[in-house]
């Protein structure tokens, strides 16, 4: 039985504080991307996403993050998500991989997105391909092989999310 996940705007500095924790977890200690944090400098305009499991004892809120995405819009109507990661004991269902995508294309296409893509490592282009994604190109980041890819947006209909106002930030 799947969990009952929840797909939210990342809305106050605790869970703010466990996403980053989580993206650490992914990307520098299990990865070993980025040595010591995977924080850049589109993080400061960045929308962060969490995919949070309800009930869980000891959590923020009694809401465990267990997956992680931000968007970002580049210039108008240009929009990135990135850093999209899944607790590792949250995997295997591909709930939570999807989910994030589905919040973060609906939400960006809702704000006014026009093209959204993302940076994907080679072993994820299948399951991004298997959402609507295509790959536009092959690329290397961080001495890695990436895919350069765009969501299909005609599969991702905009989100009524309301967008919040510069400059609102939990940090």
């Amino acid at each position: 039985m799947t969990p009952p996940y929840s797909f939210e705007l990342v809305q106050s500095r605790q869970t703010y504080l466990a996403y980053l924790r989580l993206r650490q977890a992914i990307f520098c200690d299990e990865q070993g991307l980025f040595k010591g944090t995977d924080e850049d400098e589109q993080d400061a305009a960045a929308f962060p996403i969490a995919a949070l499991l309800p009930g869980a004892p000891g959590a923020p809120g009694g809401e465990e993050v267990v997956g992680a995405v931000r968007i970002y819009e580049a210039e108008p109507g240009l929009w990135y998500g990135g850093r999209l990661g899944v607790a590792r004991g949250h995997r295997k269902q591909g709930v939570v991989g999807r989910g994030l995508v589905r919040k973060a294309v609906t939400t960006a296409h809702g704000w006014g997105c026009q093209r959204f893509l993302a940076l994907v490592q080679v072993a994820n282009v299948p399951f991004f391909e298997s959402i609507h994604w295509r790959s536009l190109e092959e690329r290397s980041y961080r001495d890695h092989p990436h895919h350069l890819m765009q969501a299909d947006l005609d599969s991702y209909p905009p989100g009524d999310e309301p967008r919040p106002p510069p400059g609102q930030r939990f940090r």
